[in-house]
């Protein structure tokens, strides 16, 4: 394994006699036993040496959306790359992370309250005036209740509006 039948040999109707006939399996690619052509590492997987009978994954944090390649991409900040991932995941809805080359979903980091996440973010964003999150871990900031106001950024309650007042 790791080489492939000589086309050359076999095109010209010549037979192949013995091992050192066949070719080196290039970069990028794999070559089992018995291959007639070498196969193109898929997508999530990588070769970057010569004469191998299978291509690697990539390792969690990495990506690799191509076939053919030799070397995986680190992960986008704001998502996360499994082990054999073809694409960048995004960090759910009420998470975040500025980080590159997260492994997994847990290596995201919760929104924190006062403060929303939607799907994919690189950082927090806190709560405008007007609205609030009491909890961490949400995608958005709720508005007040009628009779009830916040005028900071930021926070995680309502007040009330003092009597004769709304």
């Amino acid at each position: 394994s790791g080489r492939y039948e000589n086309a050359t040999l076999t095109d010209l109707g010549i037979s192949m006699t013995s091992a050192d006939d066949c070719v080196d399996c290039p970069e990028g690619a794999f070559c089992s036993t018995g291959a007639a052509e070498p196969t193109a590492c898929s997508p999530g997987t990588v070769q970057p040496a010569v004469q191998q009978p299978t291509c690697n994954k990539c390792e969690a944090g990495k990506f690799m959306n191509e076939s053919g390649k030799l070397e995986c991409h680190e992960c986008d900040a704001g998502s996360y790359c499994e082990a054999g991932a073809s694409a960048p995941l995004p960090c759910a809805a009420g998470s975040f992370s500025s980080e590159r080359g997260l492994g997994s979903i847990a290596q995201c980091s919760a929104c924190p309250a006062g403060s929303s996440c939607s799907t994919g973010s690189l950082s927090h964003t806190p709560c405008s005036p007007g609205t609030v999150q009491p909890d961490p871990g949400e995608a958005r900031c709720a508005r007040c209740d009628a009779g009830e106001y916040q005028g900071g950024e930021g926070q995680t309650a309502c007040l009330t509006c003092s009597a004769g007042h709304y």
